[in-house]
């Protein structure tokens, strides 16, 4: 990558080996997300019990906050690409530590859909600046194939995966559900600080000709476009699909220019002619349908149905999370991506078909089953799919790809909101959850057929992914 050869890093080049100081800020700033989805699955039911709300309304806590990361992400990430990560990821973290202290004033729950908004925007940063700097270390020394840095962010998050429903259940014990809220201010003074004092100043000195090739024109149609597409999946109904049509046109608008602009906002030429990438994104986007809907519906069934309290039905989910991290800790540095996809994928839709055993009277002993079966495709598929995209992107726009992979995923978070809200419109019931898990076992088939048939994952092997596309 050209940049390196004038930024900070190239002053040590004379350095192997990764930059260890950098590991801090990139995992805490990567968590940010994940802990707060998982803390907001517990707190959904104090919360609608606080405002008088039914799941469909609560459901917006949930899509607001990915809503906004959907869109910032590659935003964000195309914005590292071009000033490097340390401003964008201080001014992100910002906003974690402001939407927490907004949402303890919250007079009613669409202030605090408005606070998740805020916090999504402050997540955006974390994940591209850290994929970023990866590649970015990777050049500098050599090493091709950064995998056990790759590992520690995938074990990272589910770590916090892990102990984010159960701090949950405690923190709103403790202290209500404005606790799932004010978690947000340490974390985000510790990312400011270690982003501040860890991160390098500049890893780029030819910033003066930026200015012009910020695609801001493109950057407003694909966040016009985006928004319209989830606006419908958050309300899919004939009378809401006109925001389709919108998002025909804008979508429409933004090819047009992006394949017209000297610096697009994301080179649909390139992208459109890259199968394997895309192919990617929809495994996450899949992936990520299946796991928000059980993380999410499932969770709010514990409570009501099952009649667990909050601190219990986030220890359930313990062992889903303790099975990705064993997972995740074991395979990392394997350097397979396809038999993870496949197995991962399958276990996947094995676990949606068991959601049909389920019943308000059923024995722990079969959801702590169900809960561990989950983990094993948590662990394998998040594993796999990160490390696809690594290898499957152009390196000089790592920022933008790998914001684009997060946006994927938070695609199908909102697509599992909905889903939640239309299945659990009446309340999350035993037939509600059946209704869900027949949705999750179609889209595990397709996740399972899409693996099967992509060629292109053949390639990825012991020798093939030490090399990184040039």
């Amino acid at each position: 990558m050209a940049f390196l050869k004038n930024g900070s890093f190239a002053k040590r080049g004379a350095k192997s080996g990764f930059n260890r100081k950098l590991i801090a800020p990139m995992v805490l700033g990567s968590i940010l997300n994940p802990i707060n989805s998982s803390i907001i699955s517990i707190a959904l039911i104090p919360i609608g019990t606080a405002f008088h709300a039914l799941p469909s309304q609560t459901a917006w806590l949930v899509s607001a906050l990915y809503l906004a990361t959907a869109i910032g992400q590659p935003v964000v990430g195309k914005l590292i690409d071009l000033y490097g990560p340390k401003l964008l990821f201080l001014i992100a973290t910002s906003l974690v530590g402001l939407s927490g202290l907004l949402a303890m004033f919250a007079p009613n729950l669409w202030w605090l859909v408005g606070a998740r908004v805020l916090l999504g925007f402050g997540t955006c940063a974390g994940y591209p600046a850290s994929m970023y700097l990866i590649r970015s270390e990777a050049d500098r020394t050599g090493e091709k194939s950064p995998a056990g840095i790759l590992t520690i962010l995938t074990v990272s998050n589910q770590t916090i995966l892990l102990i984010g429903p159960a701090l949950g259940g405690l923190l709103i014990e403790w202290g209500g559900w404005q606790s799932a809220f004010l978690v947000n201010v340490p974390l985000s003074v510790a990312c400011i600080l270690l982003g501040y004092f860890r991160f390098p100043k500049n890893l780029r000195q030819d910033q003066g000709n930026h200015a012009q090739a910020v695609d801001f024109t493109g950057i407003i149609l694909f966040a016009v476009m985006l928004q319209s597409v989830l606006l419908f999946l958050m309300n899919p109904h004939l009378h809401t699909l006109y925001y389709m049509g919108i998002a025909v046109v804008f979508g429409v608008l933004f090819g047009l220019r992006e394949m017209r602009a000297a610096q697009p906002f994301i080179d649909v030429r390139v992208l459109g002619g890259n199968a394997p990438l895309l192919k990617t994104y929809a495994r996450n986007l899949l992936t990520s349908v299946v796991t928000y809907c059980f993380i999410y519906g499932f969770t709010q069934w514990l409570e009501e149905s099952r009649s667990l309290s909050p601190s219990s039905a986030g220890l359930l989910l313990l062992p889903m999370f303790v099975t990705a991290l064993a997972v995740s800790s074991t395979l990392g540095k394997n350097p397979a991506i396809r038999s993870k996809l496949v197995v991962g994928g399958s276990v996947l839709l094995a676990t949606s078909v068991l959601l049909f055993a389920v019943r308000d009277n059923s024995p722990i002993y079969l959801l702590v089953g169900i809960a561990l079966l989950m983990g094993i495709p948590q662990g394998l598929l998040n594993l796999a799919n990160q490390n696809a995209v690594y290898f499957q992107a152009q390196p000089e726009q790592i920022g933008a790809t790998s914001g684009l992979f997060r946006t994927s995923m938070y695609i199908g978070a909102i697509l599992a909101s909905a889903a939640n809200g239309l299945f659990l419109k009446s309340g999350a019931t035993t037939a509600g959850v059946h209704h869900l898990a027949l949705f999750c076992t179609a889209i595990g088939a397709l996740l399972v057929g899409l693996t099967l048939f992509d060629r292109s994952l053949k390639k990825f092997g012991k020798h093939e992914t030490r090399k990184v596309r040039e």
